[in-house]
């Protein structure tokens, strides 16, 4: 392999280096984000487990969100722990933690004792309410977090409770991806200035920020409080998902003229005299008229029709469904580790792609040598070792 072709192999993040301490959820997501872009991780793992008990734990090679990095337990309650990650964070570009506000204070390894043993690193924080505010200190989910950014409102059919989604908003695109986007910048700057940051990355900020569309057209007069009447909600009836002759679904989405019209003809409703598309008075008639069209076929047999792409109605698949599509098989995005399937690396690079580069690690098993590339010395380890901050037995 080239020089060029060997740089490349290693992702846009290479030479990017972070001490991750281990969490739950959109930590470990946003710590498995930046791995597969290239940057060099340690995540410290908790020596007895994680606050949520035997319901969390599961075999290895299923825990997807620890894939891509190198792991080590240590008992952060231990000085011998803390003055290894101090140790580990000199070498560091940033630090993650997704602690509660002040768990790392006590520990020792917030912000002030990581910056002065490093003033140029970037230190990344998650939690769900931020560092300030009266509500900092509460616990809450991803649930809580949507429910008061105005998001779990949104969700849901006309005259019935709001829809709880999955937890993809406030953990996933509120928090892990708006924490992965705030490093990378911050790191940036940092390599510019010489002069690290504190990160300050709330779930219910993210949320809320997911939402300024939908302030815009709220302020706009072209949405309305009442969850499903409006364009994106299923208030409109060529926004929404339609069950099928075999009890399966189908999704339409025409917000557009010329796709509406599309639709019409795949329905074969073109010439059946139906009000506008954006008449909203007629949004029942044409509602009544796409349930019945749609029950005429299978799932597959309007998924197979050629013209349906160009109506923007598509299958809903289950998870398990999702690898015999072709076109997610054309663009590789699901791929089998260890006999499990799972989503590969987002975004695409034309020069340097990213990659999934270790398997989720074995809980509790680390490697000596992790450790020395990470500035702690023989000696260091087996002082870790002896007053117990650091399993015997490694790999």
């Amino acid at each position: 392999m080239s020089e060029a072709a060997a740089e490349a192999a290693r992702g846009p993040l290479s030479g990017i280096r972070i001490v991750e301490l281990g969490g739950i959820g959109p930590t470990l997501f946003c710590g498995m984000l930046l791995s597969e872009l290239g940057a060099d991780i340690i995540r410290i793992d908790r020596l007895h487990g994680y606050e949520g008990g035997d319901e969390m734990e599961m075999e290895a090679r299923f825990d997807l969100l620890t894939r891509g990095r190198r792991a080590v337990p240590l008992d952060l309650k231990k000085p011998e722990s803390v003055r290894a990650v101090l140790r580990m964070v000199e070498r560091a570009d940033a630090l993650i933690e997704g602690f509660r506000p002040g768990v790392a204070e006590r520990l020792g390894l917030g912000p002030r004792d990581c910056m002065a043993a490093n003033p140029r690193l970037v230190y990344g924080r998650m939690t769900g309410w931020g560092q300030t505010g009266p509500l900092a200190r509460a616990p809450g989910y991803d649930i809580n977090y949507i429910a008061l950014s105005g998001v779990l409102h949104a969700i849901g059919r006309a005259g019935q409770p709001p829809a709880v989604p999955l937890n993809l908003v406030a953990d996933f695109g509120g928090g892990s991806l708006y924490l992965a986007f705030g490093l990378v910048s911050a790191i940036l700057e940092s390599h510019r200035s010489g002069r690290g940051q504190v990160i300050d990355a709330a779930m219910v900020d993210g949320a809320s920020s997911l939402m300024t569309l939908f302030y815009g057209l709220r302020a706009g007069g072209l949405m309305g409080d009442a969850r499903g009447t409006n364009r994106l909600d299923t208030g409109a009836p060529w926004y929404d998902v339609y069950e099928t002759r075999d009890g399966k679904h189908v999704a339409i989405g025409t917000g557009e003229r010329r796709f509406y019209g599309n639709a019409l003809k795949v329905l074969g409703l073109e010439d059946a005299g139906l009000p506008d598309q954006f008449d909203r008075a007629g949004w029942p008639l044409i509602r009544a008229r796409f349930t019945a069209a749609f029950r005429t076929r299978t799932r597959d047999e309007w998924a197979a029709m050629p013209e349906a792409a160009e109506a923007c109605i598509t299958p809903v698949l289950s998870i398990g469904e999702t690898r015999q599509h072709p076109h997610l098989q054309a663009r590789n995005i699901l791929f089998e580790m260890d006999g499990v399937l799972q989503p590969g690396v987002a975004p695409g690079f034309s020069r340097t792609p990213g990659a999934v580069r270790h398997p989720p690690p074995r809980r509790g098993r680390y490697r000596k040598d992790l450790l020395h590339d990470w500035g702690l010395a023989p000696a260091e380890v087996d002082a870790l070792q002896a007053a117990g901050a650091l399993p015997g037995e490694p790999e």
